[in-house]
C-alpha cells in the first residue's frame, strides 16, 4: 500500500474516530479504505450505466 496525505474537515474526523472508538473498524486508515472502495464503486457504476 502507498501513503497519502488528506486534509479533512474536523467533523469528518471526529466521525471516523467514532467509527473506530465504537470497535466498528480497526484504525482511521481502515475507514478512509472502506468510504473510498464504496465511493469508487458507486462512481464507476454510475459512469457505466450513463
Amino acid at each position: 500500500m502507498k501513503i497519502i496525505t488528506v486534509k479533512l474537515p474536523e467533523q469528518f474526523l471526529e466521525a471516523i474516530d467514532e467509527l473506530v472508538n465504537t470497535g466498528r473498524y480497526g484504525s482511521r486508515s481502515e475507514v478512509i479504505r472502506a468510504a473510498i472502495g464504496d465511493f469508487i464503486r458507486k462512481e464507476l457504476w454510475i459512469t457505466t450505466e450513463e
